[in-house]
């Protein structure tokens, strides 16, 4: 059997192999070995994420999946290559990510490929399950220029984010061609993912931009509690669940009919890095902190009354003034105050270290699901940019808007309705 047959029928392109020598491409990383038949799988976090995920599915698994406890997200630049040799990285990339959310090896593995070069896949997971690992991929609007023929395919919905006001971005934080979100209960499955598949995409695309977080800050399912961010308060309770069956059509997933019909069952993905003041906001009495929310610090209720997922009551008075202050972020972000917008939150905490003053460089990776951010994101982000007083403890520092296409089937690829059109 020659090479090139040999490589065939494992599903990966002789480009896709020789892009495992980049070692180095993204620094630190975990691999998943040799296939897992008999171990037990089972999800390692307290999320109540199942134990594995299909990657081939109507829809792609990692929007409404149970958000799983940690995240691993990189950007990345196609470097100069043809439409074809695009098309063969999202075919390797999606063989890759199919054996990864099933626990398995690439290729020949960590140890079962030839001693005289590179193993196809990192091992440093070696004998880990899946842990409910996702990955899901996304197309920036940079991707629709000239260079691939796709000028005309960019969907009206993908649109370059407006500056907001108070907006801090760092260039090497913003946008993309090309994204992938990486979910597991185990963070090593998750860098392991976006390890791999940068080695895969060696010399075919670059990661632009990274995040690691953990701590989930938002539930997707009424199974999961609702988590706290790191200014300690609840966050995601009126969040998009994945049971809201009617909600969840209606406000995440691309219809058939809407904009580009390549997209339909598709999504959109904002990115915001924000970073948290976390000195400053420590120091803050704790009237201020529930003013600036809306809401109580440990019961997470709302000022108007009730529990936490009491519906706030914005018209509530409580001394003459408002109980929900006029300019707390829950009043803002309520879909009351926005034309009934809702978003679907797959936001994670980070850590970054410290910065150069020795002050934490920490905050929230925010990560939403939309069915049109024209609709949804843009219109509730300028209402919060203008008038939140939350923004006094926040910096915007990163973004992305990426059209996420609907799943692939078994025996294609991802994008494949963008590209076989």
């Amino acid at each position: 059997m020659t090479d090139d047959t040999a490589l065939s029928r494992s599903g990966l392109s002789r480009r896709g192999l020789l892009g495992l020598t980049g070692a180095g491409v993204v620094g630190a990383g975990v691999g998943v070995a040799v296939d897992r038949f008999a171990i037990p799988a089972q999800a390692s976090g307290n999320s109540g994420a199942a134990a594995s995920y299909p990657f081939y599915s109507k829809h792609q698994s990692g929007v409404t999946t149970a958000a799983q406890d940690r995240l691993h997200f990189a950007s990345y630049d196609v470097s100069d290559i043809s439409r074809n040799e695009l098309i063969g990285l999202l075919k390797d990339w999606s063989y890759a990510a199919a054996r990864m959310v099933e626990g398995k090896s690439i290729g020949d593995g960590a140890v079962d490929g030839p001693l005289d070069a590179p193993p196809d896949d990192t091992g440093e997971a070696l004998d880990l399950p899946a842990a409910g690992l996702t990955i899901t991929f996304g197309f920036g609007p940079s991707l629709f220029d000239e260079r691939f023929g796709l000028e005309s395919q960019r969907p009206e919905a993908l649109v370059d984010l407006p500056h907001f006001s108070g907006d801090a971005l760092d260039e090497s934080l913003v946008g993309g061609d090309l994204c992938i979100q990486a979910c597991s209960d185990d963070p090593q499955v998750a860098v392991h993912a976006i390890r791999n598949l940068s080695r895969i995409a060696f010399g075919r695309a670059s990661i632009r931009w990274s995040q690691l977080g953990f701590g989930r800050t938002s539930s997707t399912t009424r199974a999961q509690v609702t988590p706290r961010n790191l200014f300690g308060f609840k966050d995601g309770t009126a969040n998009v669940k994945a049971e809201d069956t009617n909600q969840v059509e209606q406000h995440v997933w691309v219809p058939k009919g809407d904009s580009a019909s390549w997209m339909t069952g598709g999504s959109y993905l904002v990115s915001r890095k924000i970073r948290m003041t976390i000195e400053t906001w420590d120091r803050t009495a704790l009237r201020e902190q529930e003013r600036v929310i809306g809401r109580t610090k440990g019961e997470g209720a709302p000022h108007s009354g009730g529990s936490e997922f009491t519906e706030p009551g914005f018209s509530a008075k409580k001394h003459g003034v408002p109980a929900i202050d006029d300019a707390a972020h829950i009043r803002l972000a309520h879909p009351k105050q926005n034309d009934g917008a809702l978003l679907l939150r797959r936001g994670y905490n980070f850590v970054d270290g410290n910065d150069d003053l020795g002050r934490l460089a920490a905050g929230l990776f925010f990560i939403a699901f939309q069915r049109d951010p024209r609709e949804q994101f843009i219109p509730i982000q300028l209402r919060l940019a203008k008038n939140d007083a939350m923004n006094e403890y926040l910096r915007h520092i990163g973004s992305g808007i990426f059209a996420v296409p609907p799943g692939a089937t078994k025996g294609s690829y991802i994008g494949a309705t963008l590209f076989e059109r």
